[in-house]
């Protein structure tokens, strides 16, 4: 999604080579997350879900024109453009989520099969709209992780084991982010953001400031909360 000047480069800075992230598994995450939305039950707010797939989709496509291959250039508008979609994403997921929440406990239970799948498709939604936000936050975000050196990366947000593994044996070493030169991509965000909502706390990369622990902390107390609604609605319905 996010497309500081034009510069192109792969080198780290730091002795390793690393080409610029991918452009497409965001944004096939964020399509994911429309398709999603758009297939909730119509007691799903569906002005609010159907106006923010038109408008997410209307900031996705200049991103894509911007970035079409892999995220090697950033500008001012972009870098906001992407953290608004982000961050809007976010905000709307967390709505939905309020809904699903009274729908499992006010639904009758005829209606079980419908609630139970829209709660999947929610706790989905909701870990990949995370996922874009750590995406997003951290380091300066995926051009600057892309294209800068360390010496030029904002603090992180996020800490990885391949940030440690220096140290540990050869195989495990070899590709740590002091030798390898590794620098995290969308997937190791959505996997960080799918283990927080399994488990309901940080289950790879560990939180290190107050807005990680706060996204995290949001993350898995809705996790929890609708789990334990889930749980409580399918007992029901069996008995």
């Amino acid at each position: 999604m996010s497309g500081a000047g034009s510069r192109k480069t792969s080198k780290t800075g730091d002795g390793a080579r690393l080409l610029p992230e991918h452009r497409w598994p965001p944004a096939v995450a964020v399509l994911v997350v429309l398709l999603l939305w758009a297939l909730l039950p119509s007691a799903f707010y569906t002005w609010l879900r159907f106006g923010a797939v038109g408008l997410a989709l209307a900031a996705l496509v200049p991103l894509i024109i911007f970035n079409p291959h892999r995220l090697n250039r950033e500008e001012r508008w972009s870098r906001a453009l992407s953290l608004a979609l982000s961050l809007s994403l976010l905000m709307i997921n967390q709505v939905l989520l309020v809904q699903l929440i009274y729908e499992l406990i006010a639904s009758p239970p005829s209606g079980g099969g419908l609630i139970l799948l829209a709660a999947l498709q929610v706790w989905a939604t909701n870990a990949i709209v995370f996922a874009l936000v750590f995406w997003e936050i951290d380091r300066g975000g995926p051009v600057a992780r892309g294209i800068r050196s360390r010496a030029d990366l904002t603090p992180a947000d996020f800490r990885f084991p391949q940030d440690e593994d220096h140290d540990a044996v050869t195989e495990v070493a070899a590709r740590s982010s002091q030798i390898a030169g590794w620098r995290p991509r969308f997937f190791d965000y959505l996997y960080s953001s799918m283990t927080d909502g399994i488990a309901f706390s940080a289950a790879d990369a560990m939180p290190l400031t107050h807005r990680a622990k706060l996204l995290m902390a949001i993350q898995a107390l809705s996790a929890y909360i609708l789990g334990l609604l889930v749980v409580a609605r399918a007992v029901a319905a069996i008995g």
